[in-house]
């Protein structure tokens, strides 16, 4: 069914509950395995209907922000998620609690009933009106953000828009939209700083309800974290700095001379790493769309068969327009059984970058799509992320069809972020954990924070004052801060993994691809850490991960100069 044509129904509360009860009374009653196992089942027919109305409405809104309809529906949804959050976990407790775990466990596998147990810790119907106004807030950051009218050459732009101009190789337009979009975060920074500090204050009462000091543990307990702590990450955080941030330090230094800009860098100047410019895709929104279909079609049957369902389907929307929601995702629509990919393409490798990553998402949700229960559908948030970054590297396939003249360096730069994204992905999550120890700090407080995380992750930005970005008021234009507490460490930890499925395709293509075909028919049937092992790499909780594949990138992009 194509993606216009699915029907939509607000979700009846009401209705779900009765339904809830009697699903709850069939399984506490069930006097057989089987009888059990149906109930259990039935109810994650039942939730997946409602999470695919609510997928319905967010990606609805998400593509017109403006449409009224929709509009009022997520605002509804937002209200009474925290109501079908408290009937998930009534059932969690029976299964959790069932007399028929163990028989549950030997045919499902352990994974829903650990997550279960998480899940039972993590949310609690006293936090509901908490989680109803988090929820608010978060739609407030997003429509804000996808309002912005920047005025620039000519035309008010969106962010989105403006993103091309950040990259141009003419220093004089590039800095100018720096500044335009600095000048934008600058005139809503108070209402930015607004939204953030009632979040904040709002998670760390969710964790005091919960009968914790602050929101931390909570936060991890809410992304699910099955088989690590905040000790632990803290370690792997310690390890960028130790073996990423000085490889990072040379490759901007590399790129200072070969752009003939000043080090340490401002913003707009860190942007550019060729001096004839970054590399472009060739052609139009379509000749990707067609590029990328023509990569799925060379990598295997089943990348085949998914890649030509999508665009049948169109269960893909990624031109940029005004009105549209910012940034890009892959959702699930549980009742068709298929993905949906949102983004917003800006005529820059981002383009092509961010739909083999949201491709990578939704393949991967494309083979497990008939696996029962839904849960065992996905696995936790940073095994997902190895599933798109690693299909990002396996895109290099099709770079020269992409790019063009401009393949070797969309290849040295695709590399290169890779490595340098991580000092940044874990400065967003040491920043979070202090913002949520220290719950108290003024907003100017956190921008001071920022700063000097800065000095310590990012040594070669110059924080020189100017607005916005200077002040060290970056943060408030990654969204994951505001909507998704603690998530971005989930990127650090799938792209050590990626550029480890990365080092095997230099040498063995499709060994790696076998390794990732084994990774995702796994889906989440099994935790992070045994997804990593099961795949034969190395856990990048292990120093040796990430001293292997940094040395190994480093030498690539020694013998690639760009």
């Amino acid at each position: 069914m194509k993606f216009s044509e699915m029907p939509y129904e607000l979700p009846d509360l009401n209705a779900i509950q009765g339904q809830a009860e009697q699903l709850r009374q069939r399984f506490a009653h069930a006097d057989s395995f089987e009888e059990a196992e149906a109930a259990w089942l039935a109810w994650d027919h039942m939730m997946a209907h409602v999470d695919t109305m609510m997928s319905l409405a967010y990606v609805r809104n998400s593509i017109d922000t403006a449409d009224e309809y929709y509009e009022q529906e997520v605002a509804y949804i937002d209200e009474v998620s925290p109501e079908f959050t408290d009937l998930q976990q009534s059932f969690t407790r029976l299964l959790t609690e069932s007399r028929f775990r163990d028989e549950l466990t030997a045919k499902y596998g352990r994974v829903p009933f650990l997550n279960g147990e998480i899940f039972l810790k993590a949310f609690s119907p006293e936090i509901i009106p908490e989680t109803q106004q988090t929820n608010q807030l978060e739609t407030a950051y997003q429509k804000l953000l996808a309002s912005a009218q920047i005025p620039f050459d000519g035309e008010d732009r969106t962010l989105a828009q403006l993103a091309p101009y950040k990259k141009s190789s003419d220093d004089t337009v590039r800095r100018a939209a720096w500044e335009a979009e600095a000048a934008y975060y600058s005139r809503i920074g108070t209402e930015l700083d607004s939204i953030y500090d009632q979040l904040v204050h709002l998670r760390t009462q969710i964790g005091q309800k919960l009968g914790c000091e602050n929101f931390v543990l909570p936060g991890y307990w809410q992304m699910n974290r099955n088989c690590y702590t905040p000790q632990e990450v803290a370690v792997f955080r310690q390890a960028i700095v130790t073996y990423i941030v000085p490889i990072a330090d040379r490759l901007y230094r590399q790129q200072a001379k070969r752009t003939g800009l000043s080090y340490p860098f401002s913003f707009a100047d860190a942007a550019l790493q060729f001096r004839d410019g970054n590399p472009r895709p060739q052609g139009t929104a379509e000749d990707i769309l067609q590029t990328a279909r023509d990569l799925y079609h060379s990598l295997s049957d089943e990348t085949t068969d998914f890649i030509d369902l999508m665009f049948r389907d169109e269960l893909l929307d990624v031109r940029s327009k005004k009105g549209k929601a910012g940034g890009g995702y892959c959702t699930q629509l549980a009742d068709y059984h298929v993905p949906f990919i949102f983004a917003n393409f800006n005529g820059t490798a981002d383009d092509v970058e961010v739909m083999t990553h949201e491709a990578g998402h939704a393949f991967a949700f494309y083979m497990a799509r008939d696996l029962t229960p839904s849960e065992l559908q996905s696995p936790t948030l940073e095994a997902c992320e190895i599933h798109s970054m690693t299909m990002e590297f396996f895109g290099w396939q099709k770079s020269d069809a992409f790019f063009g003249e401009d393949a070797a360096k969309f290849r040295y730069s695709h590399l290169c972020n890779a490595i340098t994204f991580l000092p940044y992905g874990a400065m967003v999550d040491h920043f979070q954990h202090i913002v949520y120890e220290q719950p108290d700090l003024t907003p100017d407080q956190r921008h001071e924070v920022w700063r000097q995380l800065m000095t310590v992750y990012m040594p070669w930005m110059k924080l020189d004052g100017s607005p916005f970005y200077g002040e060290g008021k970056g943060w408030q234009r990654q969204m994951h801060i505001y909507e998704n507490p603690f998530y971005y460490i989930d990127y650090c930890l799938a792209q050590t993994v990626a550029l480890e499925f990365w080092a095997l395709m230099q040498n063995n293509p499709d060994d790696a691809w076998q390794r990732y075909m084994r990774l995702v028919r796994l889906a989440g049937t099994r935790t992070f850490d045994e997804l990593v092992t099961a795949a034969g790499l190395a856990s990048p909780f292990s120093e040796e991960a990430l001293q292997t594949v940094a040395q190994a990138a480093e030498h690539w992009l020694a013998e690639n100069n760009g």
